[in-house]
């Protein structure tokens, strides 16, 4: 089992019944999926660039992603509907406590004068958006075989009903908020 989910289960979920007085352990909120997505405008001029963002990208999740496509045509930037435009990938369950696992303790601490992700950057429904601007931060990636540094979105749903309850949850589980 996952390092973070034993971490979850053991003093995460105590912690948050005791903050917020919920009745039940089901009311506590916890993260339900995680979903990475890489735009790759570049697609449309060469192919290869969006090939080699579906490798570093099912590297780094563990999973291969969907090519996503276009919905509409857009004259001024060269698009039509239905060309590749980009990749993401969704994670649940085991694979995504290892993710959030790798991202928190590996790769966030990787990135150049990192002083913590913003604290801002929540929907108001409890859900977490984080952008990175180079896959380089992962462990999986080999600096050697990268033709073009990209950077990613990952957004993190959780079961949360608030922004309070979410950013307490995912400070909890280790996520490196700023001061």
């Amino acid at each position: 089992m996952a390092r973070i989910k034993t971490l979850y289960n053991e003093k995460v979920v105590p912690a948050l019944m005791e903050k917020f007085q919920y009745d039940s352990v089901m009311q506590v909120p916890k993260i339900e999926k995680i979903v990475l997505n890489m735009g790759v405008g570049d697609a449309k001029e060469n192919s290869k660039f969006l090939e080699s963002a579906v490798e570093e990208m099912s590297l780094i999740a563990g999973q291969k992603p969907v090519v996503t496509k276009a919905k509409k045509s857009i004259s001024n930037f060269k698009l039509r509907e239905g060309m590749a435009v980009g990749c993401k990938v969704t994670l649940r369950g085991d694979r995504m406590y290892e993710f959030f696992d790798k991202l928190v303790n590996i790769a966030l601490p990787r990135v150049r004068d990192f002083r913590g992700v913003s604290k801002k950057a929540f929907d108001g429904r409890g859900n977490y958006a984080l952008g990175i601007k180079e896959q380089l931060i992962f462990p999986e990636i080999n600096y050697d075989k990268i033709d073009k540094i990209r950077g990613m979105d990952i957004i993190i749903t959780t079961t949360a009903n608030t922004d309070e309850e979410a950013r307490e949850l995912l400070s909890l589980m280790g996520m490196p908020f700023s001061k």
